[in-house]
């Protein structure tokens, strides 16, 4: 373990391992598999990078984030390592290069993608090689059950079949229990020991909201971080578009990201946002995976996900270098009727839209919750944990009360008008003849004569609506989205409308807000001041902070590379508190390594003096 523990000193800049990287990196060292489950920003990529340095040979690393590698690589570079990636992205003469290295044993760490390493010149390429182990990230996309399926995935089991003798470790950040089983099963991982960390992340803030003109919202939260960098994930291409656009009027550096858009479109956006500050990414769920940017301030949801797992995953992008960062979602009744008709109507068999359905009913039910959420999400991991303080109903607790008279009329109204000519109809309909609305539809009908019409003239519209969505969210009505999104009653709807069973709701969440004004873009040096405001930097270290943030952009900028990878906020935050005035006391700054001490260190401490 002293190897392990020199590698990363030395390297990497670290005094000493993170539970339970220590345990990881021995067992891979030993030469025998694991299979690692541990959130975004813990560390996992050391995990199989120290064992690459240690043990004799080329650590493989799997990935599918072909336009992400070179980033990866370039971080590696900058603390001294010899990483390579081998994609389709190089050219013919910069793939023999490549290659060259490999049967030389010139190279540290090589990320490969799937569908490369699975070709037989690649495989025969690896047979001529000495592999010191294969990792395989994101692990969790050879899952048929998870929403990151990767077919070229299934043929990774290879590796056990052809490099019995290898060490292999399978890393994930999501995986429940039924996922885990499939990562064994299908990767022949069946004898790996298993890794589990907490699933919670402290720095994150969840914010769940009921949509309620959801540009103002959205507004009104953004209001607090002009000049952040931050991704606002969208159901669809047409939202993503129209959504950067709008942000773009509201003084946002918003860029679109979707599968619709042309490959070089994509990748010059996603390029901007690794290597600029202060982009805002509006992007469908095409964009995200294995994002390394560590200084994402929040994460949106403008449209509830399919699942936990992939809320869990997409928020845990924001905050990779442990400062504060916000989770905030809207979500509305529309969310849940569309994605359970997108189950419904998928080309997948019984058994997975029943897994489908239970894995919305989960994350409706996380976004309903009226107590923390963050229990509620380690819950369903299986974890266990206290009220956090850190989210939006510990610290602003929703006010609970007795719905079970007006949940009784909605449903009797239901009832009630199903009954005359045995025709359902939709949430607004039935709200008009609640609420006692004479327009010609419901006269013409005679709806305005049944013993319910009127009933409900006591609440409004929207709150009527919220009613409606939890009742959905309970499983008491049922929206048949293949008739046009009628009201149907369910079974369990039954003891309520007999007075058999109350309804205790909570309050809706609209986190109303005055109305935000368009967001002014930010004075040099005041994203800085932020950042350093939140980690409780006094005013001589944020204004270190301010220039070595200024002095690290230029230097990125120079070099052609994303300004994370010469080093990350939480290690300049910490030169800043520190002031080191010598190479020395440098040295022992968390983050800087042999390397780039040796790079970077009369720079730096020029930039700590203003020179």
């Amino acid at each position: 373990m002293s190897a392990a523990l020199d590698v990363l000193q030395r390297v990497f800049g670290y005094p000493s391992f993170r539970d339970p990287q220590q345990d990881i990196v021995e067992h891979l060292i030993a030469g025998r598999d694991a299979l690692v489950l541990m959130p975004t920003g813990a560390g996992k990529s050391l995990c199989y990078q120290v064992p690459s340095l240690v043990r004799n040979g080329m650590g493989v690393v799997v990935s599918p984030l072909i336009a992400l590698m070179q980033d990866q690589v370039d971080a590696l570079r900058e603390n001294g390592v010899r990483a390579e990636y081998l994609n389709s992205t190089l050219s013919l003469d910069e793939t023999r290069r490549v290659e060259r290295a490999m049967r030389a044993g010139e190279i540290d760490l090589l990320y490969v993608a799937p569908e490369r390493l699975l070709t037989d010149r690649c495989l025969e390429l690896l047979s001529a090689s000495r592999i010191a182990l294969f990792a395989i990230d994101e692990a969790h996309c050879v899952s048929q059950w998870g929403h990151d399926f990767r077919p070229e995935y299934l043929g990774l089991s290879v590796l056990h079949d052809r490099f019995a003798d290898i060490p292999r470790i399978a890393l994930t950040a999501t995986a429940d229990a039924q996922t885990r089983d499939e990562i064994r099963e299908r990767l022949a991982l069946q004898e790996a020991r298993e890794f589990v960390s907490s699933f919670d992340r402290p720095n994150i803030r969840y914010s769940i909201v009921v949509k309620d003109e959801p540009r103002r919202q959205l507004l009104a939260f953004l209001a607090e971080f002009a000049g952040e960098a931050g991704i606002v994930y969208c159901a669809t291409r047409k939202r993503v578009d129209d959504t950067a656009a709008w942000l773009l009027e509201q003084g946002f550096d918003a860029l679109p990201y979707h599968a619709g858009m042309g490959t070089a479109d994509r990748a010059r956006n996603q390029s901007r946002f690794l290597r600029e500050d202060g982009v805002v990414m509006v992007a469908t769920l095409a964009f995200g995976m294995g994002i390394d940017k560590p200084d994402v301030r929040f994460v949106v949801h403008l449209d509830m996900p399919k699942s936990v797992e992939g809320y869990y995953q997409e928020t845990g992008r924001a905050g990779r270098d442990g400062l504060p960062a916000r989770a905030w979602m809207a979500y509305g009744l529309q969310d849940v009727v569309n994605n359970r008709r997108l189950i419904d109507e998928s080309p997948a068999d019984d058994e997975h839209k029943r897994a489908s359905r239970q894995k919305l009913d989960a994350m409706v039910a996380l976004a309903e919750a009226d107590d923390c959420r963050r229990v509620r999400l380690l819950r369903y991991f299986g974890e266990d944990s206290r009220a956090c303080g850190n989210c939006d109903n510990c610290l602003y607790p929703p006010e609970r009360w007795d719905a079970s008279d007006p949940a009784r009329r909605l449903l009797s109204c239901i009832y009630r008008i199903r009954q005359t000519g045995g025709i359902a109809y939709g949430g607004h309909y039935v709200i008009d003849v609640l609420r006692g609305e004479r327009n010609d539809r419901v006269i013409e009908r005679g709806h305005d004569r049944l013993s319910t019409f009127g009933i409900g003239g006591d609440l409004d519209a929207p709150a009527w609506q919220t009613l409606l969505r939890q009742l959905v969210a309970r499983g008491l009505i049922h929206v048949a989205h293949d008739r046009f999104g009628v009201l149907e009653l369910t079974d369990a709807s039954r003891p309520v409308l007999r007075g058999e069973e109350s309804v205790l709701l909570a309050r809706a969440n609209f986190e109303r807000a005055p109305r935000a004004r368009k967001a002014k873009p930010r004075a040099a040096g005041s994203t800085a001041a932020a950042t350093a405001s939140a980690i409780g930097l006094d005013a001589p270290a944020a204004a270190r902070f301010a220039q070595l943030r200024v002095w690290r952009l230029d230097t990125a900028r120079a070099q052609g590379v994303p300004p994370y990878v010469i080093f990350h906020d939480a290690h300049l935050a910490e030169i800043a508190r520190h002031a080191p005035v010598d190479l020395d006391a440098l040295r022992q700054i968390p983050g800087v390594g042999a390397t780039k001490l040796e790079r970077y260190g009369k720079a730096l401490l020029a930039a700590l003096e203003g020179g």
